[in-house]
């Protein structure tokens, strides 16, 4: 696989939702050789927080692997770079595009700007956006998940978990995205117990997205809920995330994670016993399943949405102490078959 270096680029800090990187340098999918040329080729071009997120990032890298191992796909990636805009996101899927990947994936809704144009440009070529509906056309497939369902599992679990009656919410940046996770878990925790109180902090507001990036953000904020006697914090803040979970876990308390069964990350085992559960959304499967469609001729293109009813979004249950909370289990079962039966309807905002 190649994943290209880091290199700093000249941006609009205002205009970046996410951080990417410029697409540059020789790889091996350039060198030439017949059976390169023939390969299926497929990229993907990172949000903040890059690989190594332990969240949203390594997730869709593990869908590119795994059309690499499965289907014979010769992957790139591309890295984020601070401080850049939307120019230099296009001049990136433009490279990415040029060397003949197909797809091209955005792993983000910072790309959708970049995406509209590059599209328009590559119209032999499929881009796939995660997170975004707002740009359309021929050739472009919206990877979307109901994020406020899994969110509002979280919430059940949250409140069947809590000794104290207080749990907390902790948004990496205040955007329409982050507030569906918001709105799912409060409403869950509020139907599950209506007593009970819910902190809510945004680490960063935008232009500045630091609240997806950086630890140190996100372990403050969850200090700030534990002292004001939250024992259960859920944090949808990428990288950010970490720290928070460090937080949790220092303080003897539950954390939840995101996107990834944080649970079984490398880069957190020494604070999983702490991590009750994670929302997790199934971005893996989504890259493989375009790469996929693109390899077998019959690409995906328009929304292509992931819930609950699908498994797109889930609880993840890998921890043994999550097994043993037979009450919690069997109230997040009740709440995600009524929220598939339509009895219960999850709220996308606050």
């Amino acid at each position: 696989m190649r994943r290209i270096t880091r290199i700093a680029t000249v941006g609009i800090a205002s205009a970046a939702l996410a951080l990417s990187a410029t697409a540059c340098g020789k790889s091996s999918n350039d060198s030439g050789s017949s059976s390169d040329s023939k390969a299926t080729k497929a990229a993907i071009a990172y949000d903040i927080g890059g690989r190594g997120d332990q969240s949203f990032n390594d997730a869709a890298y593990a869908g590119l692997k795994k059309a690499e191992d499965e289907l014979g796909v010769k992957g790139a990636e591309a890295e984020p770079s601070s401080g850049e805009g939307d120019a230099d996101k296009v001049q990136r899927l433009t490279s990415l595009a040029r060397a003949g990947n197909n797809p091209v994936i955005g792993v983000g809704f910072a790309y959708a700007p970049a995406i509209k144009k590059v599209a328009a440009q590559f119209p032999d070529t499929t881009f796939g956006i995660i997170d975004d509906t707002s740009v359309t056309g021929k050739n472009i497939a919206n990877l979307v998940f109901n994020e406020e369902q899994g969110s509002y599992l979280a919430g059940v679990a949250a409140a069947k978990a809590s000794k104290s009656g207080t749990v907390g919410f902790i948004g990496g940046v205040e955007v329409p995205l982050i507030k569906k996770f918001e709105a799912g878990y409060v409403q869950g925790v509020k139907d599950t117990n209506p007593k009970a109180k819910v902190l809510t902090q945004y680490l960063t507001q935008p232009p500045n997205f630091d609240g997806f990036a950086k630890p140190d953000l996100g372990k403050a904020a969850a200090q700030g809920q534990l002292d004001k006697g939250a024992d259960v914090i859920y944090a949808a803040a990428g990288l950010a995330g970490s720290g928070a979970i460090e937080a949790a876990s220092k303080a003897g308390k539950w954390a939840i994670g995101v996107d990834s069964d944080q649970y079984n990350q490398a880069g957190l085992a020494a604070y999983k016993d702490s991590i009750l559960t994670s929302v997790t959304k199934d971005v893996s499967d989504s890259v493989f399943n375009l790469i996929k469609s693109v390899k077998d001729g019959k690409p995906q293109t328009g929304e292509v949405r992931y819930g609950l009813a699908t498994d797109g979004v889930g609880l993840a249950d890998s921890n043994p102490k999550y097994k043993e909370m037979t009450d919690l289990i069997a109230a997040v079962n009740k709440a995600k078959q009524d929220i598939i039966d339509g009895k219960i309807t999850v709220k996308t905002a606050p």
